[in-house]
């Protein structure tokens, strides 16, 4: 089973490429200090848990959250993406023909995510083939852009949107020319927004 859901986005001014792909189990703790001296062994394990990162699994919608004719089922949620601070899951149904990528990537402040918003929103034409970018009213500089992947293979719906510093990318993929439904995909959308401005924490 293949899952591969790409995801654009910018981060402290730099464009990169967020892709999240679950096909297995990923382990990113690491522990230092093994095998020292227990005194040294007490000081590391301290603080390790000081400078442990933050968990934003939290922050992503459940798959009970889509609602749609067919059931849709989440991945194991995924901590920091490509090592920056975050979260990702996907959503697919049954026979994986359909299938929802949920990105957050969380910014040192709101300045910095819409930053990112924007250099996101330029590069859309990658994911979809002649794209229009549209505002829609999710979260703050809500963009949706909807078509066909440029190798006509699947049809693409990105939406882009961040809540403080937060920026999230939500992508539906399908078949070709079955775009997802817009009433559905802004209401996934809104769902994720709501569950980021409860969950994210001031500061």
């Amino acid at each position: 089973m293949k899952n591969s859901m790409t995801a654009v986005a910018g981060v402290v001014g730099v464009t990169v490429l967020v892709g999240l792909s679950v096909s297995g189990c990923q382990t990113e703790s690491k522990q230092s200090g093994s095998g020292t001296s227990s005194s040294s062994a007490s000081s590391s394990a301290s603080s390790s848990v000081s400078a442990q990162p933050a968990d934003y699994t939290a922050l992503l919608i459940k798959d009970t959250d889509i609602k749609a004719p067919e059931v849709f089922t989440a991945s194991p949620p995924l901590q920091n993406p490509n090592g920056k601070p975050g979260a990702a899951t996907s959503f697919s149904n049954p026979d994986s023909t359909h299938v929802i990528g949920d990105t957050i990537l969380i910014l040192p402040n709101a300045s910095d995510a819409a930053g990112v918003l924007e250099a996101a929103k330029k590069a859309l034409p990658d994911a979809v083939a002649n794209a229009t970018p549209e505002p829609v009213d999710v979260g703050t500089g809500g963009v949706t852009v909807s078509g066909n992947s440029p190798d006509g293979s699947k049809s693409v719906t990105v939406l882009l949107f961040t809540e403080g510093k937060a920026f999230t990318t939500l992508e539906f993929d399908g078949p070709p020319d079955q775009p997802a439904p817009p009433d559905f995909v802004i209401d996934v959308a809104q769902k994720q927004h709501a569950a980021i401005k409860n969950g994210l924490p001031s500061g």
